[in-house]
């Protein structure tokens, strides 16, 4: 399905948390001095324009990365700080001229870009996208970066099979699908489980949409259960769904193999992003380490393993 275009949400509130988590991992896997393979499975262009037509008709970057542009980096998170940091650090790089960074948001990092630029020499990425507008655009956003970083046109849940495992043995992998088909869910998840079999000892970082889908709930559940020795379940949301019940109400992001530091750092960034991306009174956040229990809808109420939660 090629309809989607990562560029319809480019900046919006599910980028921030998803790529402060990924600079997060990355950051720490890079403690070591073994080189790291990154996999980027649903890459997009690597780079939005934000006076381009399809950023600006939506403009969802103000629900995100728009709103902390111009904020100032005392009481800010360090996780948030970091991905703020990398984003003002493209804006100097995209300008031809002018010594320091423009004032205003010019550009959005996607994934690739982010995860490119902070990789040392030793370090490689596999970026995968299969729309044909969008993969070439991939291309010319990694070519600066030399023959370690590639741009594939190919399927990511087919694709992850020929990267895992590396050399190395030390991976991150960014699974960000669209998951607009309901047969998206299936496919991460059988892709997940492959590649858990062949690179058991990787750092997953696993993006999907908070909507009104029992698929949603059922990928969730399914997840936190695969086997390895530690996962992590991050959910921000920043409204109510719309009145018919359907539209982006947040984020989760699962992360398996988490790095150490990693959930006391969204424990800090959380109620923060809640705060200043939330969009009325029903945003908050979860952070579990364990699987939710499910509670048949009739009769749910708050067992033993609820989150941490906050509201606005």
């Amino acid at each position: 399905m090629l309809a989607y275009r990562h560029a319809f949400h480019a900046g919006n509130h599910a980028d921030v948390l998803k790529h402060a988590v990924a600079l997060y991992c990355l950051d720490y896997l890079q403690q070591k001095p073994v080189a790291l393979t990154v996999v980027d499975t649903h890459a997009g262009a690597g780079r939005y324009a934000v006076d381009a037509r399809l950023v600006r008709d939506k403009a969802e970057f103000q629900t995100g990365v728009g709103r902390l542009w111009p904020m100032k980096s005392t009481g800010m998170p360090d996780l948030l700080r970091r991905y703020l940091d990398a984003v003002r650090e493209v804006q100097q790089e995209m300008r031809e001229d002018a010594p320091t960074p423009d004032a205003t948001l010019q550009w959005i990092p996607g994934s690739p870009l982010l995860l490119a630029r902070a990789l040392r020499p030793l370090d490689s990425l596999r970026a995968y996208e299969l729309h044909p507008t969008d993969h070439p655009i991939l291309e010319d956003t990694l070519r600066p970066f030399g023959r370690k970083v590639k741009a594939f046109k190919a399927d990511g849940f087919e694709a992850l099979k020929s990267a895992l495992p590396p050399i190395s043995r030390r991976g991150l992998v960014l699974m960000d699908p669209s998951f607009e088909l309901k047969t998206d869910y299936d496919k991460a998840i059988a892709c997940l489980r492959d590649a858990l079999a062949r690179f058991s000892s990787g750092c997953y970082v696993i993006w999907l949409p908070m909507v009104q889908r029992f698929e949603v709930d059922r990928f969730v559940r399914q997840a936190m259960v695969l086997p390895v020795q530690n996962r992590l379940h991050l959910a921000l949301r920043v409204r109510d769904p719309l009145k018919d019940g359907l539209g982006l109400m947040g984020s989760h992001l699962i992360v398996l193999n988490p790095p150490f530091g990693l959930q006391e750092a969204c424990q800090q960034a959380l109620p923060w992003l809640v705060k200043q991306l939330g969009q009325d009174a029903s945003a908050g956040f979860e952070l579990l380490t364990e699987a939710k229990p499910f509670v048949p809808a009739a009769g749910r109420e708050k067992s033993r393993a609820s989150p941490t939660r906050r509201s606005k």
